[in-house]
């Protein structure tokens, strides 16, 4: 005889993802309460829910409080409902970002270059509609099965013109509160010791999860760490491997 719990889950359609069917009947309760509250609830799937619900650690309270919260940032952040490369044009042409490529778990990899980023010459607020923009592109990547993405973070060349912490901050916000169970894995390659100020600055406004998944990578371990995460195919070729990163093209040319 079924439980209520795995009643729920082969209802829902969750009964062969290997997920946990009490975690599943939390959701639904979940989904009863935020529903209750907004509508625009419904528009989001079960998984998005188990998300939300896991960086609360099950607690329906928090985890509801959490996502109402996050429902009302969309319509605000994303009032025509995505966040258009037009938006984002000054950024993109940067070239300081590429999502290319995927890690052994089948993670979706972004590579960022920190010295491209300089504080002087950026618009907070498309600073964070491009953060939104990159998120949402990362995640329309995603395989089947896999719900996370993993980053290179290469601050090679990286000095004072590169530190903003308020792009940080609001990087971390967003990520944090309204992508939670996104991240899997940053890599942080080439770390200057100008750079840690910075980071200490920075660390406190991280979440305990969060914080494990930064790995910072002495140089002469480098080159193994990341052919033991990536595959030679799927590495960039400045650091060994056969991937050419493309930088930004815009997409009325690539008709």
């Amino acid at each position: 005889m079924e439980s209520g719990g795995e009643e729920q889950a082969r209802q829902n359609g969750h009964g062969g993802d290997g997920g946990d069917p009490a975690e599943w009947k939390k959701v639904a309760e979940l989904r009863a309460v935020v529903e209750a509250q907004d509508p625009a609830a419904k528009e989001e799937d079960d998984f998005m829910l188990r998300r939300f619900l896991r960086a609360r650690d099950h607690n329906i309270s928090k985890a509801s409080a959490m996502f109402l919260k996050y429902l009302a940032w969309k319509r605000a952040a994303q009032p025509r409902g995505s966040i258009t490369e037009a938006d984002v044009r000054g950024e993109l042409v940067q070239d300081k970002l590429y999502v290319q490529g995927f890690d052994k778990t089948g993670r979706p990899m972004i590579y960022l270059f920190g010295n491209r980023h300089f504080a002087a010459k950026r618009d907070l607020e498309e600073f964070k509609r491009y953060v939104v923009y990159i998120l949402d592109n990362t995640c329309t990547k995603l395989p089947a099965g896999q719900e996370k993405f993993a980053s290179v973070v290469d601050l090679k060349g990286w000095g004072y013109a590169n530190c903003d912490i308020r792009a940080k901050l609001a990087a971390l916000e967003i990520m944090q509160n309204y992508y939670p169970e996104r991240l899997g894995r940053v890599f942080l390659i080439h770390v200057p010791y100008v750079f840690m100020a910075a980071w200490k600055m920075v660390y406190p406004f991280i979440d305990d999860n969060t914080k494990k998944k930064f790995v910072f990578v002495a140089d002469k371990d480098l080159d193994s760490t990341l052919r033991d995460a990536i595959d030679v195919s799927q590495l960039p070729e400045q650091y060994g491997g056969k991937l050419r990163l493309e930088g930004y093209k815009s997409s009325s040319t690539c008709n």
